[in-house]
């Protein structure tokens, strides 16, 4: 029988709050490119609350692989936090012509990835 056990539980969380998180960026960099530079605040605050829950997504995807024995999430979520690093610095130094695709790729990513845990259950593996 199939069962979703604590780890990917856990897991699928921290991922729903990281898809919150940022879907939020786009609004605030939109809100400051408008005009209003508090968007800036909002955006740069917005980037590490998104990569902290990144790197906690990154842990909670390893607590599956090692508990339940499934890798391709921590491969997964590496590759997104791997992303959203290299977006962060560039943002900070001002490549916007990295900052902005890479934003829409890591996006899709996360949305990508997110759907796929959420898809089917990740299999307990009886020890």
């Amino acid at each position: 029988m199939e069962r979703t056990g604590k780890p990917s539980w856990a897991l699928r969380a921290v991922a729903g709050a990281h898809l919150v998180a940022i879907a939020g960026q786009p609004v605030f960099a939109g809100v400051y490119l408008s005009g209003d530079y508090d968007g800036l605040r909002l955006h740069a605050a917005g980037a590490d609350v998104v990569t902290s829950l990144g790197y906690l997504q990154v842990i909670a995807a390893i607590l599956v692989w090692v508990r339940v024995r499934r890798a391709w999430p921590f491969l997964a979520t590496t590759a997104v936090a791997a992303a959203e690093t290299v977006q962060y610095f560039a943002g900070l130094d001002g490549a916007l012509w990295l900052h902005l695709p890479l934003g829409v790729l890591t996006v899709a990513g996360l949305v990508v990835l997110a759907v796929a845990l959420w898809r089917r259950p990740l299999e307990a593996v009886d020890a």
